[in-house]
């Protein structure tokens, strides 16, 4: 029996070790070339057709690529998130490699209606009692919404779209700027009677940012004016870093804590498309309060707390400390900031746990068939270069 014994655990042994072997000849050959936008090309390219192919579809068929089991609101957030991360890729590839311009223009026009459609404003028109675009001249928030094809219309117009969406992109931008001026801290609920989510009103202000940068500065002001008070009134004592969540009282802005290292990062990435020098202070903190670089290079969720193994809603499964959303949207601050060894690990990290697979021309993690909105995140974070920024304060 005991012979019989060893000879299962020295199989066993040998079955873990040649899994491992495999996993990091894998991890190898998938980040081949990582580390210059011209290495890394091919396989920018193929997540980018694979990434067209389930997003430039119906809107319907959209929405049914995103998890049955996170529910209508969630669905129709996703698949809104996977057509702005989606536009953002594609702008940012048509900067990057200029001979895809042409098809990024027509992608993008593609998306851009579809996050017009009905199905796809469902969700919010759900939460707000109202559909956002027939009460865009009205006073309740819809910012989120109303920001993300706003930032889709701007980065269409960057590359060389045509005028298909001026008036649409107008009244959406008149309307987010007209709201937040007449708040009182600045800032807008994305639902009603919930916190104030950052990142969310930190679309607005890149929207609002590309607009004024095409429109003779209109609307720099507001965001001139968001940005200062940020750096003034709304960051977390103990980090330095700014916070994920305000909530409103008595006409002033609470901090709400915790401050959470998926929404951190996501603050930074969006801060270096409109304040860079704010957004390198942001990222020296973020790294500071986040990074861990035991067995491998990442970003944790929480700076004030272990957690090996767990479920946090906005950051998705954590293993060893770390946050899935918060490398992904790491990957966007270190690209946007030019720390490209921090980027290659992270994309390493990426591969480790998400696991590319390519077909006929196409590549993507395994993930994306149970998130695609994942897909489409990591791919807008790699090719958000420096050179691909609309503003530059």
């Amino acid at each position: 029996m005991r012979i019989r014994t060893k000879k299962i655990i020295v199989v066993c042994l040998l079955i873990v070790i040649a899994l491992i072997s495999i996993k990091v000849i894998w991890v190898r050959l998938a980040t081949n070339g990582h580390g210059s936008f011209e290495g890394e090309k091919k396989e920018i390219i193929r997540r980018a057709n694979y990434l067209t192919s389930k997003v430039a579809t119906t809107p319907q068929r959209l929405l049914d690529e995103m998890p049955n089991g996170i529910g209508t609101q969630f669905q129709g957030e996703w698949a809104l998130f996977s057509c702005s991360m989606t536009c953002a890729a594609l702008s940012n590839i048509a900067i990057l490699y200029p001979q895809n311009k042409d098809l990024s223009i027509k992608y993008i026009g593609q998306i851009i209606d579809i996050a017009m459609s009905e199905e796809i404003r469902e969700y919010d028109r759900m939460r707000w009692g109202e559909d956002p675009l027939d009460h865009i001249y009205g006073h309740q928030s819809h910012i989120s919404y109303y920001s993300h094809l706003a930032w889709m219309i701007s980065r269409y117009k960057q590359i060389g779209g045509d005028g298909k969406y001026d008036d649409i992109y107008h009244s959406l931008c008149k309307a987010m700027n007209r709201r937040i001026t007449e708040s009182p801290i600045l800032n807008l609920p994305t639902y009603p009677e919930e916190n104030i989510y950052i990142p969310d009103m930190l679309v607005a202000i890149v929207a609002l940012s590309n607009y004024a940068n095409q429109y003779e500065g209109r609307y720099k002001s507001t965001v001139d004016r968001w940005i200062e008070r940020a750096r003034l009134e709304w960051i977390d004592q103990e980090t330095g870093l700014l916070a994920s969540f305000l909530e409103e009282e008595s006409g002033k802005a609470q901090i709400v804590l915790p401050v959470k290292g998926s929404y951190s990062a996501l603050n930074c990435y969006y801060l270096s498309l409109v304040a860079p020098k704010f957004a390198q202070e942001q990222y020296e903190l973020l790294k500071k309060n986040f990074r861990q670089d035991f067995l491998i290079a990442g970003l944790k969720e929480y700076h004030d707390r272990i957690c090996l193994l767990g479920m946090d809603i906005d950051a998705g499964p954590i293993v060893f400390n770390l946050s899935p959303s918060g490398i992904a949207f790491a990957i966007g601050c270190a690209t946007s900031l030019d720390d490209m060894k921090f980027r290659k690990q992270l994309l390493r990290t990426a591969e480790i746990g998400g696991g590319t697979v390519s077909w006929l021309g196409s590549s993507h993690y395994l993930i994306a068939n149970l998130a695609l909105v994942g897909e489409a995140i990591l791919l807008a974070m790699r090719t958000s270069a420096p050179e691909t920024r609309m503003c530059n304060n």
